[in-house]
C-alpha cells in the first residue's frame, strides 16, 4: 500500500474513530465475563507494586529476594483457590500454554519416564484442548457429549477399557465448566473412570475458578488449568496445578530452570502478582454465586418472554451461576452481537477464542444443535447490576423486533 492509498483511508479511519467514541459515550453493560473479567482493584495494586521492584526472582541479592517473595505469595494465593499445595503450582503465560504443556505424550513419574500413548478429549472442550497439545491429530480420540452438554461416561469408559496399556497410559482431558454453555461436568465421577483405567487426568478449570468452590483433592484429577484474566487478574498469566509433585509432564519451554524446571523463563512478576491478588479475591467472590444466578435467571426469563421459542442450551444440566447461552430461531447470532454492541451491550456469539471464526459453534455441534442461527452468550460477574440486565432485555427486544421474525409475523 502506497502513501496515497493510506492517505485515502484516513477519513474512513477518522469516521470509525468518531463512531467508536459515540458508541462508548452512551451507557455500556459489560456482560462478557467468560471472555475476560475486568481487572480487580486488588490485582491492579499488586501489579503496580511488583512493577516497582527491580530484582529478578532468581537473583540471590536483596532485590531478587524481594521479587521472589512476590512470586511465592502469589503461588500461595493461587494454590489456596483450589485447595492445593503451593509447591504444586507452576506459573505459565496463560491457560493455552498450560494446556500445551500438559497434553504431552511425555511425563515423568518421579525420576521414571512415563509415556502417554493417546489423548482422549470431550467434544465440547476449549479449542486449546481440542488442538491436542503435543499429540498428533492421529493420536487424539474425541468423546461425545449428550444433548445437554454432559460427557457420555459410557463412551469414555468403553474407549479407556479398549485402550492398549502396553503402548502407554491414556491421557484424558475434560473441562470442569464449559465456556459457552456453562455446563458443569461430573469431574469426580470422571476421575474415578480415568483412575480405574490407569490414566492421567487433566481438567480445564478456567471458567469454574471464582464461580464455584474448587478443591483438587475432592475432584480427583492429576492436574487443573487456571487462567488469571478469567478471575479479574491480568491477561498473560495462567497456572498448572498438580495434585502431587511426583507426576509432571516434560517441560514445553526449557532453559534456565525456573518454576522448579517445569517452565523456563524469567517469571512475569507483575502478571503473577496480579494473578495472585485476583485468586485471593476470587476465593471470596465464590460466595457471590447466588446473586450471579439470580441475575442470570432474570436474563433467561427476559429471553423466554421476548422470544418464546428461544432455546436455552444446557438448561437441563448443572450450569455455572453466571452463564446463559441461548438461540433465537430466525435471529443470526453474529448479526445480533453487532446490534447489541451498538446498543451498548457487550456479549459474545460463543467463545471469545473462536468467535472470530466463520461457522457454527463446535460446542453446539457436539450437543447436536445444527441450526444456522448460532447462539449468544451472556455471562455476568461481580460488577454486574440488575440495571444492566434490564439494559440487555431492552436491547434484545429491539434486536428481535428488527429481525426477519417481525417481517414473517406481519406476513402471516
Amino acid at each position: 500500500m502506497n502513501f496515497k492509498e493510506i492517505a485515502h483511508l484516513a477519513p474512513t479511519c477518522r469516521d470509525l474513530g468518531r463512531q467508536f467514541e459515540q458508541e462508548m459515550a452512551g451507557p455500556r453493560s459489560y456482560l462478557d465475563f467468560n471472555a475476560t473479567a475486568p481487572l480487580l482493584d486488588e490485582a491492579r495494586e499488586a501489579m503496580l507494586e511488583a512493577m516497582s521492584l527491580p530484582g529478578n526472582p532468581s537473583s540471590v541479592h536483596a532485590e531478587g529476594r524481594a521479587a521472589r517473595g512476590v512470586v511465592d505469595r502469589a503461588r500461595r494465593e493461587v494454590a489456596a483457590l483450589v485447595g492445593a499445595k503451593p509447591s504444586n503450582v507452576t506459573f505459565t503465560s496463560g491457560a493455552s500454554e498450560a494446556a500445551a504443556t500438559l497434553l504431552s505424550p511425555l511425563f515423568r513419574n518421579g525420576q521414571i519416564p512415563l509415556s502417554a500413548s493417546r489423548l482422549y478429549v470431550s467434544a465440547s472442550e476449549h479449542p486449546c484442548v481440542l488442538a491436542g497439545g503435543r499429540f498428533t491429530s492421529e493420536g487424539i480420540s474425541v468423546i461425545p457429549v449428550h444433548t445437554d452438554g454432559l460427557i457420555d461416561p459410557g463412551a469414555l469408559r468403553a474407549v479407556l477399557t479398549a485402550h492398549d496399556r502396553g503402548r502407554g497410559a491414556p491421557l484424558v482431558a475434560v473441562q470442569l465448566a464449559n465456556s459457552e454453555t456453562g455446563v458443569i461436568q461430573p469431574i469426580a465421577a470422571v476421575s474415578e473412570i480415568v483412575r480405574a483405567a490407569g490414566g492421567i487426568f487433566v481438567v480445564d478449570a478456567v471458567q469454574a475458578a471464582g464461580r464455584m468452590p474448587l478443591n483438587i483433592s475432592a475432584l480427583g484429577p492429576d492436574f487443573l488449568i487456571l487462567s488469571s484474566h478469567k478471575i479479574g487478574g491480568p491477561k498473560g498469566a495462567g497456572a498448572i496445578i498438580a495434585l502431587s509433585d511426583v507426576l509432571m509432564p516434560e517441560p514445553l519451554i526449557r532453559g534456565g530452570g525456573q518454576e522448579k524446571g517445569h517452565r523456563a523463563g524469567t517469571e512475569a512478576l507483575p502478571a503473577i502478582a496480579g494473578f495472585g491478588a485476583a485468586a485471593k479475591a476470587a476465593a471470596r467472590l465464590v460466595g457471590d454465586a447466588r446473586r450471579l444466578a439470580r441475575l442470570r435467571d432474570l436474563a433467561e426469563a427476559s429471553v423466554r418472554a421476548i422470544a418464546t421459542d428461544a432455546v436455552i442450551h444446557g438448561a437441563n444440566a448443572p450450569r455455572l451461576p453466571n452463564t446463559l447461552f441461548f438461540s433465537i430461531p430466525g435471529v443470526k447470532a453474529e448479526t445480533a452481537q453487532i446490534a447489541f454492541d451498538l446498543a451498548g451491550v457487550a456479549l459474545s456469539a460463543g467463545s471469545a477464542c473462536s468467535s472470530g471464526k466463520v461457522g457454527p459453534s463446535h460446542v453446539l455441534t457436539a450437543m447436536g444443535f445444527a441450526e444456522e442461527w448460532g447462539a449468544l452468550r451472556l455471562s455476568v460477574g461481580y460488577q454486574t447490576t440488575e440495571a444492566e440486565i434490564e439494559h440487555f432485555a431492552a436491547a434484545l427486544t429491539t434486536v428481535v423486533a428488527r429481525s426477519g421474525r417481525a417481517k414473517k409475523a406481519d406476513a402471516a
